[in-house]
């Protein structure tokens, strides 16, 4: 029987976070400098093996649709492509990452052939000053780099673009324009209440609508079906490119998501919004394996997405 929960939910989407270590200090992610350098001298990734044996393991129970390695940054997990190769044998039909692209360039190509299938790279900005507001960091040209070398591999990519009120909203149109010119989508996503913004993320909401606006000075555009249990709704400009919104404040998809997480440490999550880490354990017997997972399904939100101190360094985007 399916792990379930009283809306029909179920688990088809198990997103990874390889590690807790980013080389990037985006704003919305970490307090700063001394955080991401604390962080990144602890930091001890798990092997591939145990990874692989993990997530076997929750396919076994689930059968699994797609697997999304996440960070952290992925990138930067030194038996990542070694990991696609054994995921590719598990027989999960999809195979995907989001990433920062900083180190996509020399990665893309290695990727493609070890059996991943797309990427989704997070971009906040394309102006060089804008990138540092955001991440704290110089070297926006190597990212977009990275995406164009995963376009030439033949990996399909997505962009991803958190927008904050009174930060990067100036960053809007250029974006789009960098993804149209490359004929690939892009998401704008809303600031998330994650981490140390649990209880302020309010001041930097960029909504839904304050995207669109936007976006309409200098495009025409009409609404696209959303598909099931998806995170963003889809727009398309008269030209045909499309471009999508996470609206998790203004339009919450918490309804019929179907994503489970696993930490770095072992622990699986239901929801974003959880601080309750559920351990797992290779000796679990196939019923402790499925009470763990009615567990995590328990943790999903109803109705709205409420956030937690959880950082998204630590259990992925």
């Amino acid at each position: 029987m399916p792990v379930t929960d009283k809306y029909n939910r179920e688990f088809k989407t198990l997103r990874v976070s390889l590690l807790s270590k980013c080389n990037l200090s985006c704003v919305y992610c970490t307090m700063g400098e001394d955080e991401v350098k604390e962080n990144n001298a602890l930091q001890h990734s798990v092997s591939a093996n145990t990874l692989l044996q993990q997530i076997q393991q929750l396919h076994s129970a689930l059968q699994l649709e797609t697997v999304r390695l996440t960070g952290g940054e992925p990138l930067l997990y030194h038996e990542l492509v070694p990991l696609v190769e054994g995921l590719k044998q598990t027989g999960i039909p999809k195979i995907k990452l989001t990433t920062n692209g900083f180190l996509l360039e020399r990665l893309a190509m290695p990727l493609k052939e070890a059996g991943m299938q797309s990427v989704n790279v997070s971009l906040d900005a394309i102006d060089e000053d804008a990138f540092f507001l955001m991440s704290k960091r110089n070297g926006v040209q190597k990212i977009l780099h990275g995406i164009d070398a995963a376009i030439a591999a033949g990996l399909p990519v997505k962009i991803n673009a958190v927008i904050m009120k009174g930060i990067n909203e100036n960053q809007i149109i250029p974006l789009l324009g960098f993804a149209f010119e490359r004929n690939i989508s892009i998401r704008f996503l809303e600031i998330m209440a994650m981490g140390f913004l649990h209880h302020n993320a309010d001041k930097y909401l960029f909504t839904q609508e304050e995207i669109l606006n936007t976006i309409s000075a200098k495009y025409s555009f009409k609404k696209i079906s959303r598909s099931a249990a998806s995170t963003a709704n889809y727009w398309q400009t008269a030209d045909g490119n499309t471009f999508g919104i996470i609206a998790n404040e203004s339009e919450p998809f918490c309804h019929d998501c179907n994503r489970l997480r696993l930490d770095s440490d072992g622990n699986i999550y239901g929801c974003l919004s959880s601080n309750h880490p559920i351990a797992l354990n290779s000796s679990d017997s196939q019923a402790a394996l499925i009470s763990k997972l009615q567990q995590a399904m328990n943790q999903k939100q109803a109705v709205k997405f409420t956030g937690s101190d959880l950082s998204m360094l630590h259990i992925g985007g």
